[in-house]
């Protein structure tokens, strides 16, 4: 059964879509749930507000998720295919589906991962085809997160890998760990979470094999179910460092990456220049320019952490 209805209550969209068939419909699909990502629909939704779309108004979104479970999204992808929609928005695995099903429906896509690699594009300056999108890069900070992590706990002789295997961007980041753990002489665990179910038994592992540190990859999944991951973190005492900021700010102790909330701004920008007629292949994919280093104190001092100097002066934002 879809969660599309419930989904839509949840973040607020109200009205029937095919009530109002004089008004575009934009199909939002995520391989995760959408419950815990609301922050991210709303500034998808900013992003369109400034084209001139408002949703309920001038435009409709239909909110699909797959809840995690990935054999769901081909069925999802090609319902809202077939409705139609007049946009496709999607995360990476949604959109590497929608792609193989559809040359005409305008695909919209939020990545982690090198869209290139993904083979969602051809090339990030002109994206051949009915798609673009917005790149925040998160697989491709594996080992500067790894460094990061090894500074603030230098003594940490194992460190946790959490990663999805399902996920394209979480898998590209666990392979750049691997890449730069032996360099630095650094011993590594992965374990791999598939759904929420998964986390309790990943930090058990964790414990047993008396890990100092985790690293977790970037992917929906986690994004979604952050708060469990920070309460497990904290219940274990693990240091632990994120892509996202969100996870910060949840309690969180520390992440680095691009802004994932300026990417989804951005989606609802692309998405309302092709509802008024522009290509996706005219649109290059965005990259971001910044990172950033966020770090909670409070967390630190919970855990009875000391930021280095080194870190405090890196740091984007520190939350007290």
């Amino acid at each position: 059964m879809f969660m599309g209805g419930l989904a839509a209550l949840c973040l607020g969209a109200t009205r029937s879509v095919w009530a109002q068939p004089s008004v575009p419909v934009v199909g939002f699909v995520r391989s995760s749930s959408l419950k815990g990502a609301e922050a991210l629909v709303a500034r998808f939704r900013e992003g369109l507000k400034e084209t001139g779309y408002v949703e309920g108004q001038n435009v409709a979104i239909e909110f699909r998720s797959a809840e995690d479970q990935y054999e769901r999204l081909p069925t999802i992808v090609a319902e809202l295919i077939r409705r139609p929609v007049s946009v496709l928005v999607a995360n990476t695995a949604a959109a590497q589906l929608a792609r193989a099903a559809t040359t005409t429906v305008p695909i919209v896509f939020a990545a982690g991962s090198d869209p290139v690699k993904d083979n969602l594009v051809t090339s990030l300056g002109r994206p051949s085809g009915n798609i673009t999108g917005v790149s925040f890069l998160g697989s491709n900070l594996g080992s500067k997160k790894l460094e990061l992590l090894r500074e603030l706990v230098p003594r940490a002789r194992t460190i946790g890998v959490l990663a999805n295997p399902d996920s394209p961007a979480s898998q590209a980041e666990r392979t750049e760990v691997l890449t730069a753990a032996p360099v630095v002489g650094q011993r590594v665990l992965v374990l791999d979470v598939r759904k929420e179910g998964d986390f309790d038994t990943a930090f058990a592992t964790l414990v047993r094999e008396r890990a100092g540190a985790l690293l977790v990859t970037g992917d929906a999944l986690f994004t979604s179910r952050r708060a469990k991951l920070v309460a497990l973190a904290t219940r274990y005492a693990v240091p632990t460092i994120h892509t996202e900021q969100l996870f910060v700010e949840a309690g969180g102790l520390m992440s680095y990456g691009a802004s994932i909330f300026d990417a989804y701004r951005q989606v609802g920008i692309y998405t309302g220049r092709i509802l008024k007629g522009e290509k996706p292949a005219d649109l290059p994919v965005v990259q971001p320019t910044k990172f950033e280093l966020t770090i909670n104190l409070k967390t630190a001092k919970a855990l009875g952490l000391t930021i280095p100097p080194s870190l405090r002066l890196r740091a984007s934002r520190l939350l007290e």
